[in-house]
């Protein structure tokens, strides 16, 4: 699930022109490049780890979203009256897609691996 907003997002800023970073309020265009380079890789490696999902790969989609949220929401509770709209209703969305992704994998992991409780025999 998260891998279905990291991967176009990461093309978006990665293939982003010059024209709609302004718009957007872009103003170094290679930070651009770069995020959008870090988001297209962590995407492609959740498609990948979902394959064989295991504990520790769900606990870093949960760590990397959960850290994400955490980044991104202080700034946009602070620069909601400043922020265009159409931007603030996208990074509106990215939270909560976010922070959902990392609330369903956690609640989506087994509890033990024996079946029954976790650490009973």
């Amino acid at each position: 699930m998260t891998a279905l907003l990291l991967v176009p997002l990461g093309l978006l800023l990665y293939f982003l022109s010059g024209d709609l970073a302004s718009i957007a309020g872009i103003s170094p265009l290679w930070l651009a490049r770069v995020s959008g380079g870090l988001l297209l890789a962590w995407g492609l490696f959740q498609l990948a780890a979902s394959a064989r999902p295991d504990d520790a790969k769900v606990g870093g989609l949960v760590a990397g979203n959960l850290l994400t949220v955490a980044a991104l929401l202080p700034a946009l509770l602070r620069l909601q009256t400043t922020l265009p709209p159409s931007l603030r209703l996208l990074l509106w969305l990215v939270v909560g897609w976010l922070g959902l992704a990392a609330l369903l994998a956690l609640l989506s992991t087994p509890l033990g691996r024996r079946g029954g409780e976790a650490g009973v025999r």
